[in-house]
């Protein structure tokens, strides 16, 4: 017990010196801490707080392709060894430890590297998941998680059946092949140099798949026999073909004779080497055509790059060399060119940019230009969101030494703002200087507002040429007009401050708000002819439907009355003149009744038309038109039928007009109104019935004839 007991006291006085030792350690980074400041490292404690159990990362970190990068060596690694230990077994057993080191090492990357996949979080409706339980469901349940364990089975047990000379049974490492795919198109898109990295990668597969083709070359000369006959390898008895080195050279060597399809090979003797052969040349087919479309597509890719960057040089040069321009111009042309190329200078950088977002696009543009476009002074003090849609709007252009930005009296378009480079402020002589604009000034942006009262009108007032290759930035005033159009405020306060430059330099007039006046009341009067005109307009349209109404019905009548006169005209002339002359006067009665009742139903259809009209807005004054119209049409025709009846019929009685005219329009006198009628009046009137009969009879066949 007491033994015990002082095993016991022993430990617990440790157990305090411990605690004391870890206390006094506290203390003193707490003294450390409070020294320099009380600042705590962030990195350590992050570290302490962090909770590794609901660990996950983002796929667009950059220890997420780092860790891609990492894994292009032990997959690489596997593809090259396990095959180079399999043929050539004396370097498979010269290195025996060495490989076994690398092959645990690179298992051990391939265990990681299910971890890291297992804890890396995925977008679902652009969200980013890092919940621990829904990744690992989602990696554990997919065909990656399959393909990584399959990759992982433990194969090397196999080693005790076949032996430690035989890896190949490790040739399930060779299906992670999809990470080593993922990690070169990420690096092709994060490369600096994408044309570079295409070829370096088709180099790499071309080289593996000429290391294969080595080792199998050396494992069928092997089995056949070294130095058999010509075209296997030489036998190894000679000293000079014995060394490893020597062997894999040599074998890599052929086969990259026959990929490349350059130099002679030993023809084959034997079905193997035959069939060897020709599954070479096969694959040298794909491999030469796969050569020469990437390096086509490289150049290619080249090619379109400059000409985004550039203009096409050769389209000018066509175009001045087919119009015959003079040499000193087609001279000035080539060396805007040069300078372009030499200086690395960009002229279309909207359509470079067009692909990206528009909020992308102008954050390029701001970090770009902002800094250039504040300088001008009448966009000082003006909001961000105004300068950040300029600057957008900012095209880039080159002059060349000696040539003229803008000359007196032209109309000003564009301002602009110096980025590099000198110009002059030159005479109409072109020698005197008055002033030199270097990098940052800015002119031409007076000419863009379009202030009322400027006493130049929008016109420039100086020359201004470039002294050497001058880059500039052009805002043109279209351009502004848009932006301005959705900050009004802006707007005022622009051109506030360009009225105030303006009666600075003396060039605004003093009438210039009555001007602004006037011209309001111009626009005004503008505005109310604009309404009389569309007033004109509407009435004019009435008027023509009117005219094309009475058009119609007109036409309509005149047909009528010509097949009615061709009926007339159609009856036959052997005698019974007093019938003929009967039923002549009862068809112009039938014509005259026909006529009044289609003038009665024209009038009615003409109130449906004039309630119409006015219902679509015309007015009263088409339907009077209308009614007068039909109303002396009527007329017009009934006298036509007359006199018509007259020169045809000169001996026809009115009587029996009037007879007919009583019958149609009930003005014959009946024996109920009191009238006497006389026995000849009745023995007159049967004659005159019988005829009309006769007469009826006769017109119902005689259309036919006429036909």
């Amino acid at each position: 017990m007491d033994k015990t007991g002082a095993v016991t006291a022993e430990r617990n006085q440790w157990q305090r010196l411990f605690r004391w030792h870890r206390g006094q350690k506290v203390n003193d980074a707490g003294e450390e801490g409070a020294k320099d400041g009380g600042k705590e490292n962030p990195s350590i404690r992050l570290m302490l707080n962090f909770n590794w159990t609901h660990w996950a990362l983002d796929p667009a970190d950059n220890f997420y392709y780092v860790w891609l990068q990492v894994m292009l060596v032990p997959i690489i690694y596997n593809w090259v060894i396990i095959i180079l230990r399999t043929c050539f077994s004396d370097i498979a057993l010269s290195y025996l430890p060495v490989w076994l080191t690398l092959d645990y090492l690179s298992d051990l990357m391939y265990i990681i590297d299910m971890i890291i996949t297992l804890h890396s979080g995925y977008l679902d409706q652009g969200i980013l998941i890092k919940d621990l339980s829904c990744l690992k469901n989602r990696y554990l349940h997919s065909k990656h998680f399959l393909r990584d364990l399959a990759s992982l089975l433990p194969t090397d047990f196999l080693y005790f059946a076949f032996g430690i000379q035989t890896p190949l049974v490790r040739i399930n490492r060779l299906l992670r092949t999809p990470r080593l795919s993922e990690a070169l198109d990420r690096m092709e898109t994060r490369t600096s140099y994408p044309n570079t990295f295409r070829i370096s990668k088709l180099m790499i597969y071309i080289f593996v798949l000429i290391h294969w083709n080595a080792c199998l070359y050396f494992a069928l000369s092997n089995y056949i026999g070294f130095g058999s006959d010509a075209w296997v390898y030489p036998n190894t008895t000679n000293p000079q073909f014995a060394s490893m080195r020597r062997q894999y050279f040599y074998c890599f060597w052929f086969s990259a004779q026959i990929f490349t399809t350059v130099g002679d090979t030993p023809l084959p003797h034997r079905e193997e080497e035959y069939l060897f052969m020709i599954a070479d040349l096969l694959i040298a087919v794909l491999v030469f055509a796969s050569i020469v479309g990437n390096v086509g597509n490289v150049i290619t890719s080249l090619r379109d790059r400059d000409n985004v960057f550039f203009p096409n040089h050769e389209l000018v040069k066509a175009y001045l060399r087919s119009h015959h321009i003079s040499k000193e111009l087609r001279q000035r042309i080539d060396n805007w060119y040069q300078h372009l190329h030499i200086n690395k200078k960009i002229m279309r950088e909207n359509e470079i940019l067009q692909q990206l977002p528009v909020h992308m696009r102008t954050e390029i543009a701001v970090s770009v230009h902002l800094s250039i476009l504040s300088k001008v002074t009448i966009f000082q003090s003006c909001e961000k969101s105004l300068l950040e849609e300029l600057v957008l709007k900012l095209t880039p252009q080159v002059f060349s030494p000696g040539e003229y930005v803008c000359r007196k009296g032209d109309v000003g378009h564009e301002m602009y703002i110096i980025k590099d480079g000198r110009l002059a402020v030159v005479a109409d002589d072109g020698v005197t200087e008055f002033a030199v604009l270097s990098e940052g000034n800015f002119f031409g942006e007076i000419s863009i507002l379009n202030i009322k009262g400027n006493k130049s009108g929008n016109r420039r007032t100086a020359n201004i040429r470039s002294i050497g290759y001058s880059d500039l930035f052009s805002l043109s005033k279209e351009d502004l007009t848009d932006v301005l159009s959705e900050f009004p405020a802006a707007k005022r306060h622009l051109e506030e401050k360009g009225r105030q430059i303006l009666i600075k330099m003396g060039m605004l007039e003093e009438n210039g708000e009555a001007v602004e006046g006037t011209v309001e009341k111009v626009d005004t009067k503008i505005g109310r002819l604009e309404n009389n005109l569309e007033v004109l307009q509407t009435k004019l349209a009435r008027l023509m439907v009117e005219l094309e109404s009475s058009n119609r019905k007109m036409q309509a009548r005149v047909e009528q009355l010509e097949v009615e006169v061709a009926a007339l005209l159609a009856l036959p002339d052997d005698g019974q003149e007093e019938d003929r002359t009967r039923g002549r006067g009862e068809g112009v009665g039938g014509e005259v009744e026909w006529e009044r009742e289609e003038a009665e139903g024209e009038e009615e259809g003409d109130e449906c038309v004039s309630e119409k009209m006015d219902k679509e807005g015309l007015g009263d004054d088409g339907h009077d038109v209308a009614k007068e119209g039909d109303g002396e049409s009527a007329k017009s025709t009934k006298e036509d039928v007359e006199k018509t009846i007259e020169e045809d019929n000169p001996g026809l009685k009115k009587e029996n007009i009037k007879v007919e005219e009583g019958e149609n329009g009930g003005e014959r006198p009946g024996k109920g109104d009191g009238a006497e009628i006389h026995p000849e009046d009745e023995k007159k009137e049967k004659q005159s019935e019988d005829g009309r009969e006769k007469l009826k009879k006769e017109g119902k066949k005689s259309p036919k004839n006429g036909d």
